[in-house]
Order: structure tokens, then C-alpha cells, then sequence
């Protein structure tokens, strides 16, 4: 079956379009009452820095070029791909940081990151955050925190100053990390166009199984503005392939 990307692509355009509008009228002082409500505080914990907690950390297009300079191995294609062409290759919005095999960001080591003034948007911001989301109802609201009462110490004290610093950086990059879903759409739409390709429902499907098993599979990631080739396994996720997990 061949599914009608351009339509698919378009939807998926207008509901980021859609959410980005929502989160210009959002009302900053808001979130700024939120943040000193909360009055989170870092405990160094590490748990924030794990796959089980935080399953991936997408980069924006200036994140990973941080990241190529420091590990150009530390890449990966940010996960769940959604779109896949007629030759079996997936489509990916960005890189995400690799974990490795006990879940760990490979930057943290003994709950510390290596990396931590040259660290992530995401990972500066966090756990702060304002994007619509469904709660376990299905009821979609914003959400401004992440793992509330799951980590970290709650209650600091918070002057306005530092919350709307704070509120300041968490808009600038949600603005970017929708932006960057839809520059890659867009992208998207017209390089399939330029190159007759398409989404095929039947091969994504395959892939899927393929990649499952743990075989190789093409992604074309999205990076400033083109479309970059990388090979990874199911493997490089933390997933066991199909049919390979522990017996009892």
C-alpha cells in the first residue's frame, strides 16, 4: 500500500504549525509562576541522563554540531523513524545522543557529565518544559515539568529573575525544536518530490521487522538543511532484537 505522504506530511505541518502558534500566545508569566512554585533543584542523581528514564535526547541542529566536534561516534538517528522511502530507507528529524549498554548517556560517568559546559539545549533546560501532551486520561494540556517528584529536590527558592531566565531559555528552544520538525517536513516533502520517492506502508513494515531482528538499516538524517546517510542496528537503541531476549 502506498500512503499518501504529501498529505500526511502536510497534516503533520500544520499540527506542529498549530502548536507553535499555541506556544507564541502562551502566557510567559505562567510559566515563570510555575517554575518558582516548583523550585527544582539538581541533586546529581544521574537518573534524568538514563534511556529508562528519559528514553533519548534529541539534539537541535546547533547541539550536534557541538557533538560532531567533541565524538562524532556519540551520534545516533534520533529514534521511532516515521517516514521511509520505496528503497528501504528511513527518515529521521535529527541525531539524538547514543546511550550505552547499561542506559547511561555516553557522556555521564559516575552520575557526572563530562561534557557539562558544553552540554545540550534539552539538557540545560530540563527537567523544564512547555509542549502539549497527552496525561494517562488522554487529556491533552501543557506540560511545563518533567518527572515531577522522580528526581532531584523541590521547594529552592526561585527569585523572578532566575525563573524568567529559565522561562526564557525553555520557549527558545521548544520554538526551535518545532521549528526544526518542520524544516525537516518541508524538506522532506521536496526531496521526495525532486527524487520520485515515496512512503511505502508495505516496506516500512519490513524495515521495521528487519531492524527489529537487529539487522542494518539505512537512515537519512536531517541536518542543516540536507539529508545525511548513517547505518545503525536496533542495537545502538538498547534493544534486544526479536527473538533474542533471555529465556525463563
Amino acid at each position: 500500500m502506498v500512503v499518501r505522504q504529501a498529505d500526511r506530511i502536510t497534516s503533520l505541518i500544520a499540527s506542529y504549525t498549530s502548536e507553535l502558534q499555541e506556544l507564541e500566545a502562551y502566557p510567559e508569566e505562567e510559566l515563570i509562576a510555575i517554575i518558582m512554585d516548583v523550585g527544582f533543584s539538581c541533586t546529581c542523581c544521574g537518573r534524568c541522563c538514563t534511556r529508562e528514564f528519559n528514553d533519548h535526547v534529541f539534539l537541535l541542529d546547533d547541539d550536534a554540531e557541538r557533538v560532531l566536534a567533541i565524538d562524532e561516534g556519540a551520534l545516533v538517528p534520533a529514534p521511532d523513524f516515521e517516514f521511509c522511502d520505496q528503497n528501504g530507507r528511513f527518515y529521521a528529524p535529527g541525531y539524538a545522543l547514543r546511550t550505552r549498554d547499561d542506559g547511561g548517556c555516553v557522556f555521564l560517568q559516575h552520575n557526572r557529565c563530562t561534557i557539562y559546559e558544553r552540554r545540550m539545549k534539552i539538557c540545560r533546560i530540563y527537567p523544564y518544559m512547555l509542549h502539549r501532551e497527552a496525561d494517562e486520561e488522554g487529556n491533552v494540556d501543557w506540560r511545563q515539568i518533567s518527572g515531577l517528584n522522580l528526581h532531584g529536590e523541590y521547594e529552592r527558592e526561585i527569585d523572578v529573575s532566575e525563573a524568567r531566565t529559565i522561562a526564557d531559555d525553555v520557549i527558545e528552544y521548544e520554538k526551535a525544536f518545532l521549528g526544526q520538525e518542520i524544516a525537516f517536513l518541508e524538506r522532506l516533502r521536496s526531496y521526495f518530490s525532486e527524487n520520485n520517492l515515496r512512503h511505502v506502508q508495505k516496506i516500512y513494515d519490513r524495515q521495521n521487522l528487519r531492524f527489529g531482528r537487529g539487522e542494518e538499516v539505512e537512515v537519512q538524517v536531517y541536518y542543516k538543511g540536507g539529508f545525511h546517510p548513517m547505518t545503525v542496528r536496533c542495537t545502538e537503541y538498547g534493544t534486544v532484537p526479536a527473538g533474542r531476549g533471555k529465556k525463563r
